[in-house]
């Protein structure tokens, strides 16, 4: 039997005035990594339909190898009408707008902890990893506390100049959780796996991310 990861990707459009989105090359990179192993991607966003893309993401144009997957970027089912027991990982990608919708949505967490009850893989890269933010356990506790955890620093915040954007800087509330945040330097392949937790720093850890989840799948 085929084995499926879900792609989740913001419906975010702006942050704070800044217009945003999905950043394309972190969910059509690990589309291709899965698909090409014979994982079926399937994507989704917060509330379906059109997702808008970062236009900073695609500054000279759509490549030609991700065309295929911003065509489905059009039409997208909405996560709460996912039967996520289906899937056996989940990978949120980044962009800035996961910063709006993916942090503190009962539904991401929801989501985050019906997959690991199945035992299932939970990934994400870049801004995505802000889908972590403010998960509890059932205990109380923070779900990245004691964890080992990457994603987009401080530092490249503050070299693309969205510092004064962003609603929260991501690597210090992940450290304020409790989580062992590990930066690599600006905008290196930087991954992380905790378990069956993988995180990727910035666009460029993409494919990497997908990667290593592959592994633990």
């Amino acid at each position: 039997m085929t084995k499926k990861v879900l792609l989740v990707a913001t419906s975010a459009t702006e942050m704070n005035g800044h217009p945003t989105g999905l950043w394309l090359e972190e969910l059509a990179a690990p589309y291709h990594v899965f698909q090409d192993a014979g994982v079926e991607p399937t994507i989704v966003s917060v509330k379906g339909g059109k997702v808008t893309l970062d236009q900073n993401s695609i500054p000279d144009g759509i490549p030609a190898e991700f065309q295929s997957v911003a065509d489905m970027l059009e039409d997208t089912k909405a996560l709460a009408d996912v039967n996520v027991s289906d899937f056996a990982g989940v990978l949120f990608a980044g962009g800035h707008g996961p910063m709006v919708d993916f942090a503190s949505n009962p539904v991401i967490a929801q989501l985050i902890h019906d997959t690991e009850s199945h035992d299932g893989v939970v990934g994400a890269v870049c801004h995505g990893v802000g889908a972590l933010v403010d998960v509890k356990k059932a205990d109380g506790t923070y779900y990245v506390q004691g964890k080992n955890i990457t994603g987009f620093t401080d530092e490249e915040e503050d070299m693309v100049k969205l510092t004064k954007y962003v609603p929260f800087l991501l690597e210090s509330k992940l450290r304020e959780q409790g989580a062992a945040f590990v930066a690599a330097s600006a905008f290196a392949d930087h991954v992380i796996v905790d378990g069956k937790l993988v995180t990727g720093q910035n666009p460029a850890s993409s494919e990497s991310t997908a990667k290593a989840m592959l592994e633990l799948l």
